[in-house]
C-alpha cells in the first residue's frame, strides 16, 4: 500500500470520527437494527470425505470441510430501545458440528451499544468489508467471510452517516478496532489485531448516480513468533509499537525489534483501496466495483497495479411473475500474479514486488483464523492443495492466481429462491515456490429454497456443488436443510 498516506487516511478517520458524531437529524428520525432469529439443521455429504468448495466457503467458518457431517445452529439476537436515540442489544450465535471432529462454534457473541447510526461492540459479529458483492460474488479480497470473526472491540458507523451540512449528498461509513487471533496457531501466539475501515459516499440515498471510495487497513501484530525474531521470540509488543502498527510507518520500538521489523514495518499490514459507482434506473440498480491490493507499499510505487478485484453486479427491482426470473448478477475478475514482481529489494525508490499476499516472514501462519483464510478464499491455506501440491513454509502457496467467477440468482415458479455460483480459476503458487503448468480449476454450487407452511412456517433449501480440476480433489457433495425464523415482538 501506499504506506506513506496511512497518517493523512488516518487523519480523515479521526477527524471524521471526531467532527461528525451525529448524523443529519432531519433525515433519520427511526433506526432499524438487524436481528437474526432461527433455528436450523443440515446435513451435508460428498463422493469422498471433502466439502466442495462453494459449500464451505464464505460461511464465516461455520461449515465443516469433512463429511459426511451435520449441523444445528441457533441464532438469538436483540436489540432494546434506551431513548429516542439510544438502543442496546446482544446477539449469539451457536453452531454444533457433528462429524470426525466434532466442536461448538460461535460465530456471532457480542454486546452493542448504538447512538443513532453509531455504534460500540464487543465480541464477534458476522461484517462484510469493502464495496465488494458479499452474496453473489466471491468475497471482498482482505475479508471476505471465510473464517469466523475475530473478536474484537469496535466503535463506528452502522451504515453510511451524512456529513452536517451537505444536505446528504456526501456520507461516509468507518470503524476502528482491536481484537486478537486465536491461541494454538502453529506460527505465533499473543496475536494481536488491529483494524480499522473509511469509505465515503457522493451522492443521495435516492440519487441515480453515486461514487464510492474507501480503504480498509489490517495488522497482525505482537506476541511471539518462530521464525526470524530475537533470542526472546518476542514481537514488537507495547503502546509505541501499537502506534506503529496502526499508522503502517516503519520501524520499531525496544529491545525485541529485528533488523526485519526496522526495514519494514511493524507487524502484517494488508487491505484494499476501494472505489465504486452505483447507478440507478427504474427498473435496475448497477453496481461497479474495483477493489486495489496492497501489502507492503508496491501500490505506493505503482507496482501490482494490475493486481485486484474487479466486479459489476445488476439487480432486477421489478418482477413480472414469471415462472423463471433472474433478479439479480454479478462477474467478477480477480487477478493476484502481479504482485509487482518476483523482486523484493527494500528501500525508498527500489523493487518493492514478490508481495506474498497473505504470507509474512515471521507470522508464519499468515492471514488466517482457524487455518481459515480471512481474506478471498481462492488464496487457500496450503492445508487445502497440499495433498497434490508441495507444501510451502508458509500458510498459503497459492497467492497468484486468476479468476473469472459468474454469481445468479432468482425464483422458480414464483415461491421458490435459486441461486448459482460458477468460478474458473488459474493457479500459480507463489513466486518462490511455483506451481508447474498452473493447474486449472472450477468450482461451482446450485443452490434452491423455498417457503412451507409446517410447523407455522419454515424454510427448506439445498444444493449441490462440484469441484473438477487439478487444484483440489474431484468432489461432488450436497446440503440439505430446515430453518425455522421467529421473532421477539
Amino acid at each position: 500500500m501506499p504506506m506513506k498516506i496511512f497518517p493523512i487516511l488516518q487523519f480523515l478517520l479521526c477527524i471524521s470520527i471526531a467532527g461528525f458524531s451525529q448524523s443529519e437529524p432531519a433525515q433519520v428520525t427511526e433506526y432499524a437494527d438487524s436481528t437474526q432469529n432461527f433455528v436450523e439443521i443440515a446435513g451435508f455429504g460428498s463422493n469422498n470425505s471433502h466439502t466442495p468448495f462453494w459449500i464451505q466457503a464464505n460461511q464465516f467458518g461455520t461449515v465443516p470441510l469433512d463429511v459426511p457431517a451435520g449441523s444445528a445452529r441457533v441464532s438469538l439476537e436483540n436489540y432494546w430501545s434506551l431513548s429516542s436515540s439510544w438502543r442496546a442489544g446482544v446477539g449469539v450465535e451457536a453452531v454444533g458440528i457433528l462429524n470426525e471432529h466434532n466442536k461448538i462454534l460461535l460465530p456471532q457473541l457480542h454486546a452493542t451499544l448504538k447512538f443513532k447510526n453509531w455504534e460500540l461492540f464487543v465480541g464477534r459479529k458476522k461484517q462484510h468489508i469493502g464495496l465488494a458483492d458479499s452474496t453473489l460474488g466471491t468475497g471482498s479480497y482482505a475479508w471476505s467471510g471465510n473464517a469466523l470473526p475475530i473478536p474484537k472491540i469496535s466503535i463506528g458507523t452502522s451504515g453510511f452517516v451524512a456529513v452536517p451540512l451537505t444536505k446528504g449528498w456526501i456520507s461516509f461509513n468507518a470503524f476502528y478496532s482491536d481484537g486478537f487471533f486465536e491461541k494454538g496457531r502453529p506460527a505465533t501466539s499473543g496475536l494481536k489485531f488491529h483494524q480499522k475501515a473509511f469509505y465515503a459516499r457522493i451522492g443521495k440515498v435516492n440519487s441515480k448516480l453515486k461514487l464510492y471510495g474507501g480503504f480498509n487497513h489490517q495488522v497482525q501484530w505482537g506476541g511471539k513468533s518462530k521464525f526470524l525474531v530475537a533470542e526472546s521470540g518476542n514481537l514488537p509488543d507495547g503502546l509505541s509499537n501499537y502506534i506503529n502498527a496502526v499508522f503502517g510507518t516503519i520501524g520499531g520500538h525496544g529491545d525485541d525489534v529485528t533488523h526485519f521489523d526496522s526495514t519494514n514495518r511493524v507487524g502484517n499490514h494488508l487491505g484494499s483501496l476501494d472505489v465504486a459507482i452505483e447507478v440507478e434506473t427504474y427498473g435496475t440498480s448497477i453496481h461497479l466495483y474495483r477493489q486495489f491490493i496492497y501489502e507492503d507499499g508496491s501500490l505506493f510505487y505503482f507496482e501490482g497495479i494490475f493486481d485486484g478485484l474487479n466486479g459489476l453486479r445488476i439487480r432486477r427491482k421489478n418482477s413480472y411473475g414469471s415462472n423463471f426470473e433472474v433478479t439479480e448478477g454479478v462477474l467478477e475478475f480477480l487477478y493476484t500474479k502481479d504482485q509487482g514482481g518476483d523482486q523484493f529489494e527494500g528501500g525508498n525508490g527500489k523493487k518493492r514486488g514478490n508481495d506474498n499476499y497473505f504470507n509474512n516472514q515471521q507470522i508464519r501462519d499468515g492471514w488466517s483464523y482457524y487455518d481459515r483464510t480471512i481474506g478471498t478464499p481462492f488464496i487457500p491455506p496450503t492445508s487445502q492443495t497440499s495433498w497434490k501440491w508441495p507444501a510451502y513454509n508458509n500458510f498459503t502457496s497459492n497467492n497468484r492466481v486468476m479468476v473469472w467467477h459468474v454469481g445468479l440468482k432468482g425464483t422458480l415458479f414464483r415461491n421458490i429462491q435459486w441461486h448459482t455460483k460458477l468460478s474458473y480459476s488459474d493457479n500459480s503458487g507463489t513466486y518462490r515456490a511455483r506451481f508447474l503448468g498452473s493447474p486449472k480449476q472450477f468450482s461451482g454450487i446450485i443452490g434452491a429454497q423455498t417457503h412451507v407452511n409446517a410447523l407455522g412456517g419454515m424454510t427448506i433449501k439445498g444444493s449441490y456443488a462440484s469441484d473438477m480440476g487439478d487444484l483440489y480433489r474431484k468432489t461432488q457433495g450436497f446440503m440439505l436443510g430446515i430453518r425455522k425464523d421467529f421473532s421477539f415482538n
